[in-house]
């Protein structure tokens, strides 16, 4: 229903914020961080929002972007999120941060907000993967943690494999910190690259 509202910040307060427009109407905004709009105060600002509803009331919801606006919009339909939590983790964090633990299924990273527990992290992960819009920089970033991720599993797998094969300790950390400079497709590849390094 509203899109934005352009007015006079006039009063910051820990839940929320206050905006006057043109034509006199004062609303009540509550915001993740009323504190991001603090340069804006005594000035004309845009403020992008949200309506909700409910039976006892009216809230309009204001944030300081767009993206922000919409990844507010994408949490609330996950269950067991209000709009409550969703500022929550808003009021913590950035969109970016966000979207980047929800693409690379950081649940740890979910989970350091009130509110967010381990299956709820999940949840949001479940719903959302795929589906918030991510910037090219950002999307890099999870393509690079994602690679990451999977070499550590494969070496680590390989260390595994070659320790059953008996080696001892000094040889296996030898040969650990010369997998690290590489790059492997599969555990098998990481275990033959670890057997030529330990018979040479």
């Amino acid at each position: 229903m509203y899109a934005y509202l352009y007015g006079e910040i006039t009063e910051l307060n820990p839940t929320h914020i206050v905006i006057e427009t043109a034509s006199g109407v004062a609303y009540e905004v509550h915001t993740p961080n009323s504190y991001r709009f603090q340069k804006l105060i005594n000035q004309k600002a845009k403020v992008h929002t949200t309506l909700i509803v409910r039976d006892d009331a009216h809230l309009l919801y204001g944030f300081i972007n767009q993206e922000e606006k919409d990844l507010f919009a994408s949490l609330i339909k996950v269950t067991g999120i209000g709009p409550k939590s969703a500022l929550a983790i808003l009021a913590a964090s950035t969109p970016s941060d966000v979207k980047l633990a929800i693409e690379s299924e950081n649940d740890a990273y979910l989970t350091q907000f009130p509110g967010i527990g381990k299956k709820t992290a999940r949840q949001i992960i479940l719903d959302l993967k795929g589906k918030v819009v991510i910037d090219v920089e950002t999307e890099q970033t999870v393509m690079q943690m994602d690679t990451s991720e999977k070499q550590l599993n494969v070496q680590d797998e390989a260390m595994l494999a070659l320790e059953a094969l008996g080696y001892s300790k000094r040889e296996l950390n030898k040969v650990e910190k010369q997998m690290k400079q590489q790059q492997f497709e599969s555990v098998d590849d990481a275990v033959k690259f670890g057997l030529k390094q330990l018979i040479k």
